[in-house]
Parts: C-alpha cells; sequence; structure tokens
C-alpha cells in the first residue's frame, strides 16, 4: 500500500482554506446582523454614520447565503458523486 502524499497534501490544503473562508464569511454575517442601526439626528459616530446598518444587514444576508451556497454544492459533491 502506498500514499500520495501529494494528493494527501492537496486535499488538506483545501480543506483548510475552505474551511477558515467558510467560519470568516459566516462571522462576518454575525456581526452583520449585530449592528443596531442609529437614531435619526444621531451625532456620527466611530461605527460610522446613522443608518449604516442597514447596509451591514444586507451584507450579513450577502454572506449568510454564500455560507448557504457553499454548503449546498458540498451535499451535491457528496450525493453526486
Amino acid at each position: 500500500m502506498s500514499i500520495d502524499w501529494a494528493a494527501l497534501g492537496q486535499v488538506f490544503g483545501v480543506t483548510l482554506f475552505v474551511t477558515v473562508g467558510i467560519v470568516g464569511l459566516f462571522t462576518l454575517g454575525i456581526v452583520g446582523t449585530s449592528r443596531k442601526p442609529q437614531q435619526e439626528g444621531a451625532p456620527v459616530t466611530a461605527d460610522g454614520p446613522a443608518g449604516s446598518g442597514g447596509a451591514a444587514r444586507a451584507g450579513a444576508y450577502a454572506c449568510f447565503a454564500l455560507c448557504a451556497a457553499a454548503v449546498a454544492y458540498g451535499i451535491y459533491l457528496i450525493v453526486a458523486a
């Protein structure tokens, strides 16, 4: 029995990259949904101008959609094989 170390290294590298990427996207989604929109007329703070929570929430939903797409693609690869 012989082990193809190059192929094993490639699988490890791709797995590590995709795992860190999906966890990073999910983390950005959580951070984006945790931002609360400021009241109208509130002063601009270090977090950004009033109303910037909506853009963060839209970006968070996009991150969650990308995570769901990655999971769906993974399930497709498992079932199709």
